[in-house]
């Protein structure tokens, strides 16, 4: 992880609280925060889960800005507070014109089908764990070069398209998918209408992975994997224009940037 801010505070009586604090908040920014166990954290008022060792995280959405207010709570009355103002940041933007219709929306029929997708991921991301499996960091699930990064949107003839929440990583079909950190996998499809073969990985405390479009799937939900198991194959299934694999990740129901938390690309 490449940004890391330690705070210590005195609080009353020249006692003191030790706050960690790794991230930015910045939009699509993760923090990962330590505190003393037993400590409650809440972010705007609403509770923040932590494990019994006192690791935390939050996240912040693509579009998101203005300012967050993180409260953590000791077990023994001490309070620290913290107002977070969102930094933005500048995404990629695309025209295509000239497309046929077809190729810009999806086919009505196929319209039962994307709902019951969506609510099979939608399920798959309600599981929480206030175990924190991201502990010792994130690796690149795949080699390959960067073909797509988060935040970037596509304009189709005239159209905005919902912006691209991944890093895209190309690589020829059967490439391996290695797990980018420790987690439990909450689901394993083999063809979701516009992900294709698709597995997602909860990393603990809301904190999820969702891996797009894949020629084979080598785990089941339920199973654990441990940071570099082998859990798949890259593939083009879905609605995808080649090979690669398309690595998403969200924190509750934030969709969050995997890029920052990894050591930097050979082609960076």
């Amino acid at each position: 992880m490449r940004l890391f801010l330690a705070v210590v505070l005195n609080i009353i009586c020249g006692s003191v609280l030790a706050i960690e604090l790794n991230g930015t908040a910045t939009q699509g920014g993760l923090i990962f925060g330590h505190a003393s166990p037993g400590s409650d954290v809440t972010l705007d008022g609403s509770p923040v889960a932590i494990s019994a060792t006192g690791q935390f995280v939050i996240g912040f959405g693509r579009d998101e800005t203005g300012s967050r207010e993180l409260v953590i709570k000791s077990a023994d009355g001490e309070v620290f507070r913290k107002s977070l103002s969102i930094q933005k940041r500048d995404y990629q933007i695309e025209r295509v014109s000239g497309l046929p219709p077809k190729t810009v929306n999806p086919d009505p029929s196929a319209a039962a089908r994307i709902s019951e997708d969506a609510r099979m991921v939608a399920t798959a991301r309600q599981y929480r764990d206030n175990r924190a499996y991201y502990a010792n960091g994130f690796t690149w699930p795949a080699k390959g070069r960067i073909s797509g990064v988060y935040g970037s949107q596509r304009v189709l003839n005239g159209e905005p398209r919902r912006p691209h929440y991944g890093l895209d990583i190309a690589a020829p079909t059967g490439a391996d998918v290695f797990a980018p950190a420790d987690g439990l996998v909450t689901l394993a499809h083999p063809d979701l209408y516009f992900s294709g073969g698709t597995i997602i990985l909860d990393h603990g405390q809301g904190l999820s992975s969702s891996f797009l479009h894949l020629s084979q799937i080598l785990v089941e939900a339920g199973s654990f994997v441990k940071q570099g198991d082998l859990i798949a194959r890259v593939g083009a299934t879905g609605r995808a224009s080649g090979p690669h694999l398309d690595w998403r990740m969200n924190w509750l129901d934030r969709r969050v940037d995997p890029q920052p938390l990894l050591e930097p690309h050979a082609s960076d």
